[in-house]
């Protein structure tokens, strides 16, 4: 068994106890010698507590094999589960082949000064087990296209018929992307590599010979960098953090994006910078789609790269001041506005110029808004294609702030970083300020029940929702906004 063997069944196996999978809590036992948890072998795993994102984790120095955790996971799953379990199956093998392959490699991207956005794609997820997984690409694929090997490749190109663009589309591509050279009735659309066999399926549209224009993946992976401002987002034909999260590119997500980046301009401050996504184009269907991201001047570092080590270090004393632009506008967003960001650590950098460290965003067409609150503020509500980024449930909002806000984009970097002591109190008193401002307003009470007093705090059952159980079994509208499990709330004091 290899380290990264063990390091993998440890997370999946804290994964599925997390998310209380087929009641696999009910084989957790406790006695003189602690607390453990059978497994299908007959085994029993030593358990540790799990702070931040959970009560219980496999403790540290237990080697478990992914078969081991495997056959735990068939015997509990129900019948009706068969397909999401066996694609779970696949996830594991394709995770663990990709750790390994990033091992073997990372002597050679080290060596090549990899940028802050392979240096992001370092660092595992904080909890869903396989995010290493990219369902249907071979080593091959990732060595030449994922950004932890810091790869470069030219772009691929396709002549769509202009009948097909839907509405808000732009024309044509900016000339600092590609600059048009095709017949009329045509225009010209950027393909990733990996996606040309799917487009060369399309009825009408021709697949260009000559590859041109060299990019690198940033660790989005789907978005490809251009040059340092300049981004461009391409569907993809895998899956990741689930089956079920196919990366291509859906007719109306584009849109909504810009939508929801021009609603979040109008209540941004000053501190916080908001990526230029108005420049898109889509042609009906799922591999035919490109996002152009302008990003403000300055040096910019993706937050997931606060997680690896050494980055906090060579950027100074920055957790606590991100800590504060991150809960403060969050805050001020979902008390005066009623809109919760899907902005993880993924979407979210910091920006370093002259004047100061600012907060970027970008990516929002997951955020959840309430009609109610933006009008009651004076703010047109966007007309969003996706009836589910409108709620006025109050809980609702609470549940995309706590998994994604406090867990994710805060959370996830502090106790990486700190102490848990340390780290607790930090994400405690930082949060707590930026509530106590508004008082005895309801939202902010609403949240502060969510947060600071809760007794537990809610968390998302992405293996579940993402691969092992269909939607119509979790009754999910949004597999990315499942709320099936919770956690302890590392936000009070022991």
């Amino acid at each position: 068994m290899s380290p990264r063997e063990a390091y993998l069944a440890a997370r999946v196996l804290d994964a599925l106890l997390r998310e209380d999978y087929g009641k696999l809590s009910s084989r957790v036992t406790r006695s003189r010698d602690g607390v453990g948890l059978t497994l299908a072998d007959g085994r029993l795993v030593r358990l540790a507590p799990g702070v931040p994102f959970q009560d219980f984790v496999v403790a540290p120095g237990e080697l478990l094999g992914l078969e081991q955790v495997l056959e735990t996971l068939a015997e509990i799953a129900a019948p009706q589960d068969a397909e999401g379990v066996a694609a779970f199956f696949e996830e594991c093998v394709a995770a663990l082949a990709a750790l390994e392959l990033h091992d073997a490699h990372l002597p050679r991207v080290l060596a090549g000064r990899p940028s802050y956005e392979s240096l992001a794609a370092f660092a595992d997820h904080p909890v869903y087990p396989t995010s290493r997984a990219r369902l249907g690409l071979s080593e091959a694929d990732l060595l030449a296209y994922a950004p932890e090997f810091a790869p470069a490749f030219e772009l691929r190109w396709a002549a769509v018929p202009h009948r097909m663009l839907e509405p808000g589309s732009a024309p044509r591509l900016p000339a600092d992307v590609m600059a048009e050279v095709l017949p009329d009735g045509e225009v010209l659309f950027p393909v990733h590599p990996l996606a040309v066999e799917e487009v060369r399926k399309i009825d009408g549209v021709r697949v260009l010979d000559e590859p041109r224009v060299t990019v690198r993946p940033t660790l989005s992976m789907r978005t490809v960098e251009i040059d340092a401002r300049t981004h461009l987002k391409l569907p993809l034909p895998t899956s990741t953090l689930g089956a079920r999260n196919r990366r291509s590119i859906k007719a109306g997500t584009l849109g909504d994006g810009a939508r929801a980046e021009s609603l979040l301009r109008e209540l941004a401050g000053p501190e916080v910078l908001i990526a230029d996504e108005q420049t898109y184009a889509h042609a009906g269907h799922e591999y035919l789609a490109w996002m152009v991201r302008r990003l403000p001047p300055g040096q910019v570092v993706p937050v997931a790269a606060l997680a690896v080590p050494g980055v906090l270090a060579e950027l100074g004393d920055v957790l606590p001041a991100y800590l504060r632009l991150l809960l403060g506008w969050n805050v001020r967003l979902f008390v005066e506005y009623g809109v919760a960001l899907e902005a993880h650590q993924q979407n979210l950098s910091l920006v370093f110029t002259d004047d100061g460290m600012k907060l970027l965003v970008k990516d929002n067409d997951g955020l959840l808004a309430s009609p109610a609150r933006l009008a009651a503020a004076g703010v047109e509500v966007p007309g969003f294609a996706d009836p589910r980024m409108l709620t006025d449930d109050p809980h609702a909002l609470a549940d995309v702030f706590v998994t994604i806000t406090l867990h994710l984009a805060s959370a996830a970097i502090a106790f990486g970083a700190l102490p848990h002591a340390r780290a607790s109190a930090l994400l405690r008193d930082t949060l707590a300020e930026a509530l106590d401002g508004y008082g005895d307003d309801p939202m902010a009470r609403l949240l502060r029940a969510r947060t600071l007093d809760a007794a537990r705090l809610t968390g998302k059952s992405m293996v579940t929702a993402g691969t092992l159980v269909a939607k119509e079994r979790t009754g999910a509208r949004d597999v990315n906004k499942f709320y099936g499990t919770s956690g302890p709330n590392y936000l009070r004091r022991a």
